[in-house]
């Protein structure tokens, strides 16, 4: 027994001994040859003060980049193992202000050129400096270039010297107040103390912490909002789901470097607490914020236009007929133009109000956000073949302006209600700045801007109700009313196979056949109740509750299209897809850009995209000015577009950006002129 003992002491011993070796061995595993790196000291160390060490990282060419600690989306951070005598103490790494690089989707954060890292390193004031051993240690990284990537480690022996005064200053300062963080379900959210005075700069938030808890993480790729509110920058980062990751606890604080652009930027630690968006205004919007008047008046005038809307100008037709079978009775003339009045209000208001809700949870969404879900134009597909079948008489809405006929006081509301929630598609003169500024001013001005925008648009209706004069200007009723309507039958079905056709764009034939199902189920089942109606039975209000409640269902179980049914149309201009990082690339060429935001529910994009983007003419231009096209499409949801929509201070689409080369923005009015964008080129 006790020579098997000696046997193992002699084992132990001798592995005691190859341990060096075995290490230099490790050394030897992947080497540093592609980012070389050494170990320096600021002089020798002094007992009770802070050593200063550095990793300095040269690349062997430009093509070789580093990584900071969180490296991003892909990557690998640097990890380091110090031979310190003891009672000495490594602080938390010190990391110059990483820069940003997206490769496939990607976010890295990175380092391009040569770099250092500080650790501080606390000596006790009873350290012997004066006979200590070399300080070494051991450190692993990741060398990447824009197409392979190489481990690299390297066995490490301080030496003093190097440009520590550089390399300190390249570290960025740590803010002396703490700031704040609260995450929603979507967003990371951090008010950060700089004073209003402070110039910012290229902003770019690095977070350091990779995990927030509940599986979410920081969504590095993704566009961040910037929004000043006094001494308080707020930013917004959106979250992604981790896969395979969802639980774990918030943390008790979180760790971020603001860059400034060029190098510059400050260290500071966020903890949970509620950040304010009361009052506060984005940075970067190029839009100047008017007065609120100004404003307020915008969106009205907006509202007017909104009642020749091919959508909306059959349904409001139909709505003077029916004031104009009310007769001379000015009571009743009133009070229809006030419940009219009443339901369009109460529909912009309340669209208004949950967009501002949904924008303080973290959503990025803006005005018609409805209909970037299939389910909502599905629905609004049905609801304009009702309604073409009730223009065509073959069923009645009884109390409804919609039958062509005086409307009761409830009929007149459900009527505005649906104006307006038909008018949500169009976006036109004046309502861009209203509706933009409505997102970010503070709720109850924005509440403003969306009421106004329904009583602009019930206003003409308004004004016939409570001005004699004009109801006398309505044309007398007669038998050519029956045919107006039936006529309006026409504009309201070319309505509904522009929505079969968006149903076809963001699904696909395959989801245009199951909304065709629905459609034909939804006319037998509204024949059915028109031919009750006709012979007088009873039973037709049964019919028409079960064919509302059948609808709803069906809509509740159809299915999301596949994402990848939906495919961008051919342009003229053959655009790039809008993204920041292929904005800031075709800025960066030197070349004039344009960029257009659209969607294929937007009735006026599709009018300016007919009458001047696709144009040879503008090809032409294009072509001939070197003019770069991007497009964003907003068909379908997209987080980076919204967010950029909101920076330039618009709530929705369409919107029209012009870069002079080396130039800031220039916002296009959002009806475009034949020759605006050719004229521009031409400059």
């Amino acid at each position: 027994m006790d020579a098997v003992r000696g046997a193992l002491a002699l084992v132990v011993a001798a592995l005691f001994c190859l341990l060096p070796a075995m290490l230099q061995a490790q050394d030897a595993r992947f080497g540093d040859e592609n980012i070389a790196v050494e170990l320096r000291s600021d002089g020798p160390p002094v007992p009770g003060e802070t050593w200063m060490l550095a990793l300095q990282f040269t690349p062997r060419s430009e093509e070789w980049h580093g990584y900071w600690s969180n490296p991003g989306d892909a990557g690998q951070g640097m990890a380091l193992d110090l031979d310190l005598p003891e009672g000495w103490e490594a602080g938390e790494p010190l990391y110059p202000v990483p820069q940003t690089l997206v490769i496939a989707g990607l976010m890295n954060h990175i380092y391009e050129g040569e770099y250092a890292v500080l650790v501080p390193v606390e000596v006790p004031g009873s350290a012997a400096v004066g006979n200590f051993a070399p300080v070494t240690g051991f450190v692993s990284y990741l060398a990447c270039t824009d197409k392979i990537c190489v481990p690299q480690d390297a066995r490490l022996t301080v030496r003093e010297g190097g440009d520590f005064k550089s390399w300190q200053a390249a570290i960025a300062p740590q803010l002396d107040s703490i700031a704040g963080y609260e995450i929603t379900q979507k967003t990371l959210r951090i008010g950060l103390p700089l004073p209003a005075d402070l110039e910012l700069g290229d902003l770019h938030l690095f977070v350091e912490t990779a995990e927030l808890g509940g599986g979410l993480a920081p969504d590095y790729a993704a566009m961040q909002t910037f929004i000043r509110e006094g001494d308080l920058l707020v930013v917004e980062i959106p979250l992604k789901q981790l896969a395979g990751v969802e639980t774990g606890t918030r943390p008790a604080s979180i760790s971020s470097i603001l860059s400034f652009g060029e190098g510059q930027g400050v260290r500071f630690t966020a903890e949970p607490r509620d950040v304010p968006l009361e009052g506060a205004e984005p940075l970067s919007g190029p839009v100047e914020m008017p007065d609120l008047w100004v404003l307020l008046l915008a969106s009205l005038a907006g509202g007017v236009l909104l009642n020749i809307m091919p959508c909306v100008f059959p349904i409001l037709s139909l709505k003077a007929l029916s004031l104009a079978k009310a007769g001379g009775d000015e009571l009743s003339a009133r009070r229809d133009a006030l419940a009219y009045t009443t339901g369009v209000v109460l529909a912009c208001a309340a669209l208004g109000a949950l967009v501002l809700i949904l924008r303080s949870a973290g959503e990025q969404v803006g005005w018609a956000f409805q209909l970037q879900e299939p389910r909502v134009v599905v629905g609004l597909l049905l609801l304009a073949v009702a309604i073409t079948a009730n223009f065509l008489n073959l069923f009645e809405v009884p109390g409804m302006a919609l039958s062509g006929r005086a409307a009761s006081p409830g009929g007149s509301f459900a009527t505005g209600l649906l104006a307006a929630f038909v008018a949500t598609p169009c976006t036109g003169p004046f309502m861009a700045l209203a509706l933009g500024a409505a997102i970010v001013l503070p709720p109850t001005e924005g509440m403003l801007i969306f009421t106004m925008l329904g009583i602009g648009l019930a206003l003409p209706f308004l004004l016939v109700g409570f001005i004699p004069a004009f109801r006398r200007r309505l044309p007398k009723p007669g038998p050519w009313m029956e045919r107006f309507r039936r006529w309006m039958a026409l504009p309201m079905g070319l309505t509904a196979l522009a929505l079969a056709w968006l149903v076809w764009r963001i699904g696909g034939a395959q989801y245009l056949l199951i909304a065709g199902v629905f459609v034909a189920l939804l006319l037998v089942l509204l024949y059915l109740a028109g031919r009750m109606q006709r012979d007088a039975g009873s039973h037709w209000r049964a019919v028409m509750a079960g064919t509302v409640v059948l609808s709803i269902a069906g809509l509740a179980l159809l299915p999301d299209p596949s994402v990848a049914a939906r495919s961008e149309s051919e342009s003229l201009l053959n655009p790039l897809p809008f993204s920041e990082r292929e904005l800031a690339e075709a800025r960066a060429s030197g070349q004039p850009v344009f960029v257009w935001f659209t969607a294929d529910w937007c009735v006026t994009c599709k009018v300016n995209e007919s009458v001047a983007i696709e144009r040879e003419e503008t090809r032409e231009a294009f072509e001939k000015a070197g003019v770069i096209a991007l497009r964003g499409d907003w068909t379908r949801r997209d987080e980076e577009i919204a967010a950029f929509l909101s920076e330039q201070g618009a709530a929705g689409v369409p919107l029209y950006l012009w870069y002079p080369p080396g130039g800031e923005a220039r916002q296009l009015p959002q009806v475009l002129t034949l020759d605006l964008l050719a004229e521009l080129a031409a400059e």
